[in-house]
């Protein structure tokens, strides 16, 4: 949850941002930072490319937790915790990441140690995570889905 909070604290946005403020927000940052506005000002440019990966990778991250966004992509999301199985689980930090069989990677956020705990020790690793963890915390998807070809 921190991370989510220091993104939105270097874009200058709250909770409630809507996609397109955060789009505007985010080019307007990156307007004033840009490093091809530091031509003959080599520290300059460095201290911008910098500060613009910062905000890049913020920007990114925010985009994909926006309500909008896992609005859009919750009937992938739907298909993937309720059909396929759970592959891997690693937990680092508050920050459970939950590996499907189909290829399909999730970040859920604020998850404390003990509920950890609890899904790992579960009998069914499933019904725990659809009772406890799927729709209780915040979460992004970092791996796509993989295409069948």
């Amino acid at each position: 949850m921190k991370k989510i909070a220091d993104y939105r604290k270097l874009l200058n946005v709250d909770k409630s941002v809507d996609l397109k403020t955060l789009k505007s927000t985010y080019r307007t940052i990156m307007k004033e930072c840009h490093p091809d506005k530091f031509v003959n000002d080599e520290e300059g440019r460095l201290a911008a490319e910098e500060k613009s990966v910062e905000m890049i990778e913020a920007y990114h991250f925010l985009v994909s937790i926006c309500p909008e966004t896992l609005e859009q992509q919750l009937p992938i999301y739907t298909e993937t915790i309720t059909n396929s199985g759970i592959q891997d689980v690693d937990w680092k930090g508050q920050i459970l990441t939950v590996t499907f069989h189909d290829g399909s990677q999730y970040e859920y956020f604020g998850v404390q140690r003990n509920d950890y705990i609890k899904f790992v020790n579960a009998d069914s690793l499933g019904r725990f995570a659809r009772r406890h963890i799927f729709h209780s915390y915040p979460y992004r998807n970092v791996l796509k889905t993989a295409t069948v070809a």
